[in-house]
């Protein structure tokens, strides 16, 4: 991104790194709270202290749970230009049911804890879900996943992008086909890789420098 023109921003949100300790990392029953706050809170700090940063022209990208915080962004700001939400999680009633670790990982992250009774909790997974909240959506959305991604699984995708096309939202897709999984980024097929990282580019010349 940096050799395209971009200033690239890395937060270090409570929920997304455990490099402080256990508490700082844990925000279970609480995504979308304070972490959601650190990410806007570092971005008004940046802004204010780097004169090169353009706060017109802002992309926000994440993958896996940061595609979760990147859908829960533009639902409840307008301030990015363009979006990027790749390997996302963005219905956690459905995740629940549909990813391999759904049943227990949804529990402890959202519910009232892994052995908790799914039912009773109905209410946070749907409060926690940004699908509950696409109308608010301004940003146009480039959404990335791939067919054979079984933590987050596809269904997870193809929500969000019938959501917004319902509502008249400016939203792609790109998807990856069957060999490709939640670790495309890192261990898929050079090929998907490279067509992975243009598509993001590409996103992003359209969407901020135009």
């Amino acid at each position: 991104m940096t050799s395209e023109g971009f200033a690239v921003i890395f937060m270090n949100p409570r929920g997304g790194s455990d490099g402080y300790d256990e508490e700082f990392a844990d925000i279970r029953g609480h995504y979308g709270e304070r972490d959601y706050e650190d990410l806007m809170e570092g971005l008004d700090y940046v802004i204010r202290n780097y004169d090169f940063i353009d706060p017109n022209r802002l992309g926000v990208i994440g993958g896996s749970y940061g595609g979760f915080m990147t859908n829960w962004v533009i639902t409840h700001t307008d301030r990015f230009r363009a979006a990027i939400t790749d390997r996302s999680i963005s219905n956690w009633v459905s995740f629940f049911g549909a990813s391999d670790i759904g049943p227990y990982f949804a529990n402890d992250q959202i519910g009232g804890g892994e052995n908790r009774d799914f039912w009773t909790y109905l209410e946070s997974y749907t409060a926690k879900s940004p699908i509950m909240y696409v109308k608010n959506v301004k940003t146009p959305l480039l959404i990335i996943h791939s067919l054979e991604d079984y933590r987050c699984w596809f269904e997870q995708a193809i929500q969000l992008y019938t959501a917004l096309k319902y509502l008249g939202k400016e939203v792609r897709m790109v998807v990856f086909p069957g060999g490709e999984n939640h670790d495309l980024s890192r261990f898929g097929k050079p090929n998907h890789r490279i067509v992975r990282l243009r598509a993001i580019v590409d996103w992003f010349n359209e969407k901020l420098k135009a």
